[in-house]
This record gives structure tokens, sequence and C-alpha cells, in this order.
């Protein structure tokens, strides 16, 4: 672990997670709790034109300017089309399907066209910059800060829109900081385990957290220590098989493997208890034969 350390690209790699598995946590436990899987994939996949646009127009400088502006404005149009629309599901598909085309539409105009598409796609965890890292950590910051100040609020709107409408919040001013705070997510983890695999960051943790506790406001740590315990072993397995090894991982890749790895042993560990924990079957009394005399 010390001599991963030691390195500074590894360093900065272990911040960049420790960042994301602390906001991704806490956004992650809400989007599990109100069932916004669906929206949050298609935030993920309307936040790429903006990043293929901010990468083409000032490179890496200017990823995250593209993928904040993308961010915003997905986040409102998503908002107000699950509010809206007939079809809401199929409205946030048709959305997120055309976004994509967008960006890659985008980088396909540049000579290196694969080479840039992979890196936004898959991301480049051990390429981040001091200045990514910045980026990062103020991005997770907004995001944390958002959610932090609404917290209650949006723990009640995951359980009773009814109610929660009726004591006064405005659940189209909790459901549009929401999102817009998923959205942020999105923009810090996409450089570092890329677009496509921005949503097993989000999406883990909290399913975790639902498995392991009944006790709301304990979903939270144990989320972002899930998330932060995988991050950092993701990203030791991935040190290791390359330097004992000489295997190449990828360590974005490596770091989701892990948490999908970890979500099916605590699923795994959930069924074997609760097996245990189920009563056994009363054993059914003999019905009396015909003629018989019972007491």
């Amino acid at each position: 672990m010390s001599a991963m350390l030691d390195l500074p690209f590894m360093e900065r790699a272990l911040v960049v997670l420790l960042a994301l598995s602390l906001v991704a946590g806490v956004v992650g436990v809400l989007v599990n709790l109100r069932s916004l899987e669906f929206i949050s994939d298609g935030l993920t996949h309307s936040v790429f034109p903006g990043i293929a646009i901010g990468f083409v127009w000032g490179g890496r400088d200017g990823l995250f300017v593209g993928a904040m502006i993308a961010a915003v404005l997905a986040a409102v149009v998503l908002t107000l089309i699950t509010r809206r629309a007939v079809s809401g599901d199929a409205a946030i598909a048709i959305v997120f399907t055309a976004m994509f085309s967008v960006g890659i539409l985008v980088v396909s105009r540049q000579t290196d066209y694969a080479g840039q598409l992979d890196q936004l796609l898959f991301g480049r965890l051990l390429t981040v910059t001091d200045a990514e890292v910045t980026q990062t950590l103020s991005i997770c910051a907004i995001a944390l800060l958002l959610v932090g100040l609404t917290l209650k609020q949006q723990v009640f709107r995951a359980f009773d829109r009814t109610a929660v409408a009726a004591v006064g919040y405005r659940t189209l001013l909790l459901d549009l900081v929401l999102n817009v705070a998923i959205a942020l997510v999105v923009v810090a983890a996409s450089s570092a385990v890329g677009n496509l695999l921005v949503l097993a960051v989000l999406i883990v943790p909290g399913a975790v957290a639902r498995l392991l506790t009944v006790r709301l406001w304990l979903l939270f740590p144990l989320a972002a220590g899930f998330a932060a315990l995988c991050a950092w072993l993701g990203l030791t397995l991935g040190f290791e098989a390359s330097v004992t090894a000489g295997i190449d991982l990828p360590s974005g890749a490596t770091v989701v493997l892990v948490l999908v790895a970890g979500y099916l042993l605590v699923l795994l560990g959930r069924v074997a208890v609760d097996r245990m924990r189920r009563p056994a079957p009363a054993t059914a009394r003999p019905e009396p034969q015909p003629g018989t005399v019972t007491r």
C-alpha cells in the first residue's frame, strides 16, 4: 500500500476515488430509495455530448466545462420530461440515445477518433492531473452541498410524494436538485471510470446498503464506506497485478468490477441470513380418519 501511494499518479487516483465514494454513497442511496436508476442512466448518456464537445473544443481542460453545462441542461430537461411526458420511460430513452449519438458524432470528427472515444467512455484514472483532482473535489462538494441542504426533504419525498406536497415542499424543486446532483456525480466520475461505467459507481453502493440494514440514516455511511473500500481494493488489485504479474488491468474497470463482486457477496450473504432466520414450517397434524373419535 505504501509503495503504491509513493507514486503521485496513484495518490491522485485514490483521492479522486475516495471523493467519488463519499458523494456517490450519499446520492446513490437517494437514487435507490426513489428507484431513479433509469433516470440516472439517462443523465449518464445525456452528459456525454458535453464531455465530448468540451474535450474536442478545449482538450482535457475543456472537458469539465462542457460536461458541467450538459449536466445542468440534461438534469432540467429530464426532470421536466419525467413530470410531464405521457410515457416518462420512453421519453427518457429517446432523449439519452439522441444525446449519446450527438456525442459520438462530435468525437468522430477528430482524427484520433478511436483513442479519444476510448478515454471518454472508459476513463483515464491513472492520468488525472492535479487540476482535475481539484475540479473533481469541487464538483463532489457542490453535489454533496445540494443534497445535504435538502436531505430531510429528499428522504421524505422518497417515501411519500403526496405528503411532501401537502406540507408545502416543492416537489419540482426537490426533483431538480437531486437530478442536478446525480448529473454532477456523473461529471465527476467520467474522467475516472469513464462515462459507461459511472452508473455502477452511482448505483451499487446504495443497493449494498439496502441489503445490509433497514435503518434509514445508517444507509448513507454504509454506502459511502462500501464504495471507499471497493475503490481502495480495486486500485490496489490493479497496481499489484501490474507490478507483480505484469498484467495491465484498466483501473476504472477494475474498481467497478470489485464493486459488483462486493455486491454479489453481500447479496449471497443476505440470502443465507434470511434463510436461516426463516421459521421452520409447522408440522401439519394428520387428519382424523372417518369413524374415529378425537378428544
